[in-house]
């Protein structure tokens, strides 16, 4: 029997046999031959062992150190034979200088996560009290690549053809009235897919589920514990949050999640990640040992002269992103998502970081955002940015994008919050917003905005229209934390209330903005549970709020206006989805085949309009040629917006003599499905009442 030479055991320790292992992939890997590869970098270390525990055991049953002749460069390498890589978990110790002055850390006394662990355990059930005594909480775990993906790729949708859907895991299922037997969970997701497709959605974007530590800086504030429930704080970049899976004591996170993946595709409905690179939860210079710290610390992280930590993530560290060893963990982290997860794309948490260099300077070219943008993997993975951070860097318009790169379009948000309550003078830059911000991706496309008006991070819809301040007391700051400057209108009382006019305006004023976003060029973005109102009862910061604050309330779907609030953004959907000029990518304006201009801008009479005057009533309206966007015939789609207090009435432009206007939305309540439009008895004007808006469509 032949037996090769290069997987032949050398050495042997206790029951277990090893050898010099292979460099790449870093990680633990399983292998052909039984055996388990170990490979881990470390530029400073003068010496590396690995460590192994049975599951649930605090001590280990053994520890190896790494012979010099098993260091390659920098990268330690090891093949074990004989582990039993279902009941085993292992570590690090690494030994080297300490000289904190100088950012050098190691204490081989501290068991360390690896950075490339594919799991992790530690935090197998959400919320269940960790033993704080452990010195290694977070342990590595082995998972076998043998999930059957039967067929399933990457969709690659047309960027501009999503609408995508932001949602946290936890808080999706886990609220009342959600009637699903896994609430809280990857399986839980699953069982909402007929939900997501019925609203039309064709995107999700979760918020993280990488590895992290629901614990950090958890405390109990008026009986009710807190957490660290957003996870913006990662852990581990290659691991599930096994606490998001109802199969994780099974060791099933991995499987779990790739189904839910692989569900989601087959409906049609891509799935990008919440990715936050820029610091992890090993905090400032007093933050616990987790892993980076120990292993490397002047290599991942962003370092003073003095050996401080920079804080450019507001969380106490920032990534040192645009080191070459650095580069490659996120590119090997990013490969690893799409090619073992199929997953579509990443938005990147406070992205303007990773443009930063080790000095913490902003960066021209960025080598991590350049080499991202041009990677044969990732080469039809949607990118976006949070174009911002903590250490006061904007980059919305000017984040650096080669072509490939998506923003969270910040000012679209804040525009158009402010003109929908009264704001006259944001009117000239709305224009630029709805036309899909051209002014600022003039030389891209209207897929690099992100348009949205509400996202995890603040007020939702319903509170937006709800609440002028926001009322965080439950997080324990005293109402100190989250921002100040929502730009919302409470519509004349703050909160709850049972008045019906005042019910009445809040869900028109909600409807107006639903229509301008799925009416703008851009790619729309919902954040979940607005479809039906969802509150978080005024809480614009709920990162700590493990309950109802944080829960969608799927009860309140029971509520006719809520219903009536989901049917109509229904239907707002698939109108979008019927009319690809909506959808367009591209700046050009003019006239096309309709002999319209494709968009054009309208005051209360049509064709005036003065682009640059404050005002509170426009309209605005497409045509759809049907030889460039491939449809049955010519439409066009007018947009009235009476953002005043007063009714206004609109003339219509006139069509072609084969047309009729057809009314297909009125924020008053009225809607109708595509294709089912109501003609219009006056075809010459539009009525709206104050604060409204409608959606006319122009057909044979």
């Amino acid at each position: 029997m032949l037996r090769l030479i290069d997987t032949f055991p050398t050495n042997t320790i206790k029951d277990l046999e090893y050898r010099v292992g292979r460099v790449f992939p870093f990680g633990a890997t399983l292998c052909e031959n039984g055996a388990v590869n170990f490979s881990i970098f470390s530029k400073e270390a003068t010496s590396c062992t690995l460590v192994l525990y049975h599951h649930g055991q605090k001590k280990p049953f053994v520890e190896i150190p790494f012979p010099e002749e098993f260091r390659i460069g920098n990268v330690y390498t090891m093949m074990i034979y004989g582990i039993d890589v279902e009941t085993t978990e292992y570590g690090y110790r690494f030994d080297g200088p300490y000289c904190p002055e100088r950012g050098q850390l190691f204490d081989r006394t501290k068991v360390l996560l690896d950075p490339y662990a594919r799991s992790v355990s530690g935090r197998t059930v959400w919320g269940k009290e960790p033993d704080y005594k452990d010195s290694f909480q977070h342990r590595g775990q082995f998972i076998r690549q043998d999930y059957l993906w039967e067929g399933d790729k990457p969709l690659e949708k047309r960027q501009c053809d999503l609408v995508i859907y932001e949602m946290h895991v936890r808080s999706f299922t886990r609220g009342r009235g959600s009637n699903v037997n896994r609430a809280g969970t990857f399986a839980g997701i699953v069982e909402k897919i007929p939900y997501l497709k019925e609203l039309g959605v064709n995107c999700v974007e979760l918020m993280p589920v990488f590895e992290f530590d629901e614990f950090e800086n958890s405390r109990v504030v008026d009986g009710r514990r807190l957490y660290n429930y957003w996870g913006y704080s990662t852990v581990d970049f290659f691991a599930p949050k096994a606490g998001y899976a109802a199969s994780a004591l099974f060791g099933m996170e991995a499987d779990e999640l790739k189904n839910l993946i692989k569900q989601l595709h087959r409906n049609d409905i891509e799935v990008v990640l919440d990715v936050v690179f820029n610091h992890t939860a090993e905090g400032n210079e007093n933050g616990p040992y987790i892993s980076y710290k120990g292993v490397d610390n002047r290599t991942y992280y962003l370092l003073t002269p003095e050996g401080k930590y920079y804080n450019f993530s507001g969380c106490g560290n920032t990534m040192n992103c645009n080191n070459p060893v650095v580069r490659n963990v996120v590119l090997d982290c990013l490969r690893y998502w799409v090619s073992d997860y199929h997953v579509d794309g990443f938005r990147f948490d406070l992205a303007s970081i990773l443009s930063r260099d080790e000095d913490g300077a902003p960066m021209v070219d960025p080598p991590l955002l350049d080499t991202i943008a041009h990677d044969a993997v990732l080469g039809k993975c949607l990118l976006i940015a949070e174009a911002w951070d903590a250490g006061g860097m904007y980059q919305v318009g000017s984040f650096p994008s080669w072509g490939r790169w998506s923003e969270w379009n910040g000012k679209y948000r804040d525009c158009l919050r402010r003109f929908v309550k009264g704001g006259a003078e944001d009117a000239p830059e709305l224009f630029w917003r709805i036309r899909g911000s051209n002014d600022m991706y003039g030389n891209r496309s209207a897929a690099a905005s992100i348009n949205f008006v509400t996202c995890h991070d603040g007020f939702t819809m319903y509170d937006l229209v709800s609440y002028n301040n926001k009322h965080n007391e439950a997080n324990g700051e005293g109402n100190n934390d989250g921002t100040g400057d929502n730009m919302s209108w409470n519509c004349g009382v703050e909160g709850d209330t049972d008045d019906k006019e005042i019910l009445d305006l809040r869900f028109r004023q909600m409807k107006n903005m639903f229509n301008i976003l799925l009416t703008s060029r851009g790619i729309p973005m919902l954040l979940s549970g607005d479809e039906f109102g969802n509150t978080q009862f005024g809480n614009n910061n709920a990162y700590c709020q493990d309950n109802e604050i944080s829960w969608l309330d799927w009860s309140l779907l029971d509520n006719g206006r809520n219903w009536q609030l989901f049917e109509y953004l229904k239907r707002l959907i698939a109108f979008r989805k019927a009319h690809p000029v909506l959808m367009g990518s591209k700046f050009n304006f003019g006239h096309n085949k309709t002999g319209y201009p494709e968009l054009s801008f309208h005051g209360l009479n049509p064709w005036e309009f003065d682009e640059g005057a404050p005002q509170l009533a426009f309209a605005y309206m497409y045509a759809e040629d049907h030889e460039k966007y491939g449809t049955k015939r010519d439409v066009f789609i007018y947009v009235a917006v009476n953002a005043h207090w007063e009714e206004h009435t609109f003339g219509l432009p006139i069509i072609p003599e084969n047309m009729h206007w057809y009314l297909a939305f009125n924020s008053e309540g009225v809607y109708y499905d595509t294709g089912r439009e109501k003609r219009l008895q006056d075809a010459g004007s539009l009525t709206l009442c104050p604060r409204s808006s409608a959606i006319l469509l122009a057909k044979q």
